[in-house]
């Protein structure tokens, strides 16, 4: 059994026991999310698509991770403009508990 749900404007493919970095949630570690925007579910090859879908997937927040750096760098030739950003996204590590 799998479902597609949206999180954060992404989809992600989900199943049972499985262990996923989503965008970041509030929440503390071992705190229970429920995510009730699922697109998809297939039951046993029994595919149920839009509207037709009242499931929810529940999971618990494992942990909040930082992704990697990434730096943004402008520079203007010859003009000695320089200007250098960086950041790291926060991401939390969820473990899908089930889908009802």
């Amino acid at each position: 059994m799998f479902a597609v749900v949206k999180i954060a404007g992404q989809q992600f493919k989900v199943q049972q026991g499985q262990n996923l970095y989503v965008p970041h949630i509030n929440g503390k570690e071992g705190d229970t999310v429920e995510f009730s925007d699922v697109l998809l579910v297939d039951n046993d090859g029994t595919l149920t698509v839009g509207a037709d879908v009242k499931a929810v997937v529940k999971a618990e927040i494992v942990k909040e991770v930082q992704g990697d750096k990434v730096i943004a760098f402008k520079m203007k030739r010859r003009k000695g403009f320089r200007k250098k950003h960086g950041h790291r996204t926060l991401y939390t590590q969820i473990k899908v508990t089930g889908i009802a």
